[in-house]
């Protein structure tokens, strides 16, 4: 009986936050600076169509209840509307650049984590390594994405994975160098490592079950970071997927597309946000 209860406040929830995304996005960007302007405007031979697209961007967004349940509407249908830069479903869309931008974030964060763990494993092991992982793991913090991605543009090396990763392995890294560096410091680790155990046994058997629900934490972490850096990497570095196609929503007063890459951001961090809780719940039910 609890898990169908936490099963359905878990819908519960996620369906008014989205409801929320829905009338906060499209009250934010009705009444942004510029939404009823055009740049084709100072240019004559398109500045009447421009005005006339204009005219009846006006005539249609007049009520914030009428775009709600235009938006909402969309929604029902399952297309979630249709995009006004290309005139297609939004769904069209957003299917292809969803695999793109999901392929991104996946390969980013299983090399972010193998990097965190393995420099974790060695510094909180030893006694003075510590300080020479903490200078660049500090640098790479300091820097912000786009800068990183820039510089590795001129640089003419990495890529969007490897910025990404090295954004989320500098983060991870510290979590995971205190919460290793105590549970070194267990009595029965400091038994076990006395007796001979080796270090691999230590991990499986001894640390790796103990620190479950904080490295589970730590990924919804890694995944909300992840998120929030898709944009502009995706930018700099012209990769067809959501945070590219965003941008350009944004940038041409696309609602329903905006609308619907922020709804899927919004669950996207809804379900990370919650998921460190379910297995508790369950083994608890």
């Amino acid at each position: 009986m609890r898990p169908a209860v936490a099963a359905a406040k878990w819908l519960a929830r996620t369906l008014a936050i989205v409801l929320l995304v829905i009338a906060g996005s499209t009250f934010l960007v009705r009444f942004a600076p510029g939404y009823l302007s055009d740049a084709r405007e100072m240019d004559s031979r398109y500045a009447d169509a421009a005005r006339a697209e204009i005219s009846a961007e006006a005539a249609r967004s007049h009520s914030l209840l009428q775009m709600l349940s235009s938006e909402i509407g969309g929604w029902a249908r399952g297309n979630a509307g249709l995009s006004r830069q290309y005139g297609v479903p939004v769904f069209e869309l957003i299917q292809p650049r969803l695999a793109v931008s999901g392929g991104l974030m996946v390969r980013s964060l299983v090399l972010a984590w193998m990097l965190a763990l393995c420099a974790a494993l060695i510094t909180s092991a030893g006694r003075h390594t510590f300080a020479l992982w903490q200078t660049p793991a500090t640098l790479l913090l300091a820097v912000p994405t786009a800068a990183m991605a820039t510089l590795c543009l001129l640089a003419n090396s990495g890529g969007p994975v490897l910025v990404m990763a090295l954004l989320l392995a500098a983060r991870d890294f510290k979590f995971l160098h205190r919460t290793l560096r105590k549970a070194w410091l267990d009595p029965h680790v400091l038994q076990a490592r006395a007796q001979g155990i080796g270090t691999p046994r230590i991990l499986a058997a001894h640390l790796l079950p103990t620190l479950k629900s904080q490295l589970f934490a730590l990924a919804s972490l890694s995944i909300v970071t992840a998120l929030s850096a898709l944009v502009p990497i995706e930018v700099i570095f012209n990769v067809p997927g959501l945070g590219q196609l965003a941008w350009n929503a944004a940038m041409n007063r696309d609602l329903p597309v905006l609308l619907a890459i922020t709804v899927i951001m919004a669950l996207g961090v809804t379900c990370a946000g919650m998921a460190p809780d379910r297995p508790a719940e369950w083994e608890s039910a």
